[in-house]
């Protein structure tokens, strides 16, 4: 057997592709319930019965090999080798779910027409029993002319069997290549051989294709320029004559030449697949719920109320961890101080500066962030159990209906969804989406979803400024105040649409297909791993740009360095404390002013100021452009800078104690809100805006959105604040 062989693993999405992967390997790939999950390839080791080590690739779950997104170009990039990265796959792993035979057919015929090496996991095989359908794995292996083996990536069923036919297949030159053949139009047949007398060289490895392989890759062309004349443009050296007819075809003709085809053959073949003649049967159950969930009334009543209880277990079940993780690092910060007091330094000297670097700048800047982990870890956890049930994709079709309304397909609900984890990715999933106008559209609006990096300045300024509860109103005022602004957020996202879709990217919505896989209990494992990633993703990529912004903005709020005591007149004593002022307090915030920092936002707050904002608010604004988490250690750092005397004291405390000069308080409900839509609406990411300029293709697209979220942000705040003051709220 060849060294280091490549195997990928293919099926359509829900097939439980990516779980039986996990499995296999050990590895994470992400495991959704919904199309477009998995964006890229995902690669892992592989350790066969015999000990060798093969590459084991996780493609995007895709319906067909026609090249309509960059999700499926993935897909057929892997399977024809036909680029320097993709090398020829020594065998695929082709996922049928059992319970889904015909769509998975579809996809499994157009594989084995490329000649490769297959294996066939018939997959989710437990669910089907459940249902009452049974299979009679040996006469399909005959059908299909490849092994087929019964397999369930949740109990694990059917993994070794599997693996030892890859190897058998590895070992083998003739064993998983298929020789099915499907009854064609004379028409199609006729055009196929003409195709494939004229493939370039790049998609059949400089002629080395068998003829079987060279059909095949001739039928993906066809189909593919068929559905979208547009998709293979660039690819000068195709043979555009032969193809004409195909570019010119109705999607009638479509249907019956190159689709109807291959589920003909399937029909003709399915029953003796089928051991007794079991059919495929939905429980009762199951209906009675999607009934009721996909109804448009009941349906928005239950997917509101499913989302209220998420927020709502955002405060009740976190608030207990992030008070014991907020003690934790003030134990450590007291800790730290007690040592060097103990060394014998004094504050005022240069060794105390150390001391206010890892305390206020370190400990108190990386903590204010940390303490928000149990929020981040919980609403992975809810989500995935959400996704692992199969009720996100009940969730899309209902939501279909609204964002069409808002010139968006139904694809988009899984990356504007994914937008309230992080954006990031959330774009790369646009990549589902066939047309690179309903893209672009969903790129540019996305990032005003409210993404995770988003919660910890929501949580904190809600904690902070409002209160448990009102007496006279029943419902909790936090976590309503948080699934407010999960709301608002959507709303502008959808409004956003409308209108950029309507001034800036005209166009007509195209039809979607949106399949419902059937209802699973959630696996334990795979929602753990999957909370895990998520959580340790948000940890490790927004710690090291937290931890550099911190240090950076300990510096810019520590130097030029000035004595607090000479910035303070004792004329000035007496009328301060008449005012209630802590004479400490306003030499210390002074001192904070003269430093590069306190200049910068001192700078930005003439246009600030309408917001309700002062400039220390403005430094944390400056610092949320790196990543909108450093918000919060931005605040720990500026209400810490110097602060020997409270160390024991929290962010949220010290920002309810924030007083303007004149003694008004800095942080009201009103600045609250004010500021919560700032940073709803604003572009604060330069990671967002790098996976932007990628994904669009230059730097336009990217300038674009952050000017237009910008100056939405400051309007918005601008109308709420001096709004809520006209009315007498602030």
């Amino acid at each position: 057997m060849r060294s280091g062989p490549r195997i990928l693993f293919v099926g359509i999405p829900n097939s439980g592709k990516s779980t039986l992967f996990n499995r296999l390997t050990g590895a994470a790939a992400n495991v959704g319930n919904y199309p477009g999950i998995t964006v890229e390839a995902f690669e892992a080791s592989l350790t066969l019965p015999s000990g060798a080590t093969a590459r084991a690739t996780d493609l995007p779950g895709t319906y067909s090999l026609a090249a309509r997104s960059p999700d499926e170009a993935v897909v057929v990039d892997a399977l024809l080798g036909a680029k320097e990265y993709h090398p020829n796959p020594d065998v695929v792993v082709m996922i049928a779910d059992a319970g889904r035979l015909a769509q998975s057919t579809y996809l499994l015929l157009q594989v084995l027409e490329l000649d490769v090496p297959v294996v066939v996991a018939l997959n989710l095989i437990d669910e089907a029993r459940a249902k009452g359908e049974t299979f009679d794995a040996a006469r399909m292996a005959q059908v299909f002319d490849v092994p087929v083996i019964p397999t369930s990536g949740r109990s694990g069923e059917g993994l070794e069997p599997l693996l030892e036919h890859v190897e058998m297949v590895l070992d083998s030159q003739d064993l998983g290549r298929s020789s099915v053949a499907i009854d064609w139009p004379l028409s199609i047949e006729t055009t196929t051989e003409d195709i494939a007398a004229q493939l370039p060289a790049r998609l059949t490895r400089d002629g080395a294709a068998s003829p079987r392989r060279r059909e095949g890759i001739a039928r993906w062309l066809m189909l593919s320029v068929a559905d979208d004349p547009e998709a293979l443009r660039d690819g000068d050296d195709l043979p555009w004559d032969a193809l004409a007819p195909c570019c010119n075809m109705s999607d009638v003709d479509l249907q019956s030449m190159l689709i109807e085809p291959r589920y003909r053959w399937f029909d003709q073949y399915e029953s003796s697949m089928r051991a007794d003649g079991s059919v495929a049967a939905e429980s009762k159950v199951s209906q009675q719920l999607d009934r009721w969930l996909l109804n448009p009334i009941t349906g928005t009543v239950a997917f509101f109320s499913v989302m209220g209880l998420i927020f709502m277990a955002l405060f009740n079940w976190s608030d207990p961890l992030i008070g014991l993780i907020e003690n934790a690092f003030m134990g450590v910060g007291d800790l730290v101080s007690a040592a060097f007091t103990a060394a014998g330094f004094a504050p005022g000297s240069w060794a105390w500066l150390l001391h206010d670097f890892v305390i206020d700048g370190l400990i108190g800047g990386v903590g204010a962030v940390v303490v928000f982990v149990p929020q981040i870890a919980i609403l992975s956890l809810l989500l995935a159990v959400l996704e692992d049930s199969g009720y996100l994709a009940r969730a899309a079709l209902l939501m279909d209906r609204i964002l069409r309304l808002a010139g968006l397909p139904g694809q988009a609900f899984v990356p504007l969804l994914s937008g309230f984890a992080c954006a990031v990715p959330a774009i790369q999933a646009t990549r589902t989406l066939p047309r690179f106008r309903d893209r672009l559209l969903t790129m540019m609006v996305l990032p005003l979803t409210s993404c995770s990096a988003r919660l910890p300045v929501y949580t904190l300024l809600i904690a902070s400024l409002f209160p448990v509860s009102i007496p006279g109103f029943f419902l909790p005022v936090q976590p309503l105040a948080l699934f407010g602004m999960y709301l608002f957020s959507t709303v502008v996202t959808l409004v956003a649409a409308v209108v950029i879709g309507k001034l800036v990217l005209p166009d007509k919505a195209t039809p979607v297909v949106l399949e419902l896989p059937p209802w699973r209990l959630p696996t334990v494992a795979q929602i753990l791993r999957n909370t895990g990633r998520r959580t340790w993703s948000f940890l490790r990529e927004a710690g090291g740009v937290i931890l550099v912004a911190t240090v950076v903005l300990w510096g810019l709020l520590t130097f030029p360095r000035v004595d607090p005591a000479t910035l303070v007149d004792e004329s000035e004593v007496a009328s301060l404390e008449a005012a209630g002022l802590s004479v400490d307090e306003v030499a210390k915030g002074r001192a904070l002013e003269q430093t590069l920092g306190g200049q910068i936002g001192k700078t930005m707050e003439p246009i600030i100021r309408p917001l309700g904002y002062d400039w220390r608010i403005g430094v944390g604004i400056v610092g949320a452009f790196a990543a909108r988490e450093v918000f919060v250690s931005t605040l720990g750092v500026v209400y810490g800078a110097g602060d020997d005397a409270e160390e024991t004291t929290t962010l949220r405390q010290r920002m309810t104690e924030a007083r303007w000069p004149d003694g008004e308080p800095v942080y009201t409900p009103l600045v609250g809100i004010s500021l919560m839509v700032f940073f709803a609406l604003a572009m604060q990411c330069l990671s967002t805006l790098a996976i932007l300029r990628r994904e669009s293709g230059g730097w336009r697209w990217p300038l674009v959105t952050v000017s237009y979220m910008s100056v939405l942000a400051w309007l918005a705040a601008f109308i709420v604040y001096q709004g809520g003051r006209l009315l007498g709220l602030g």
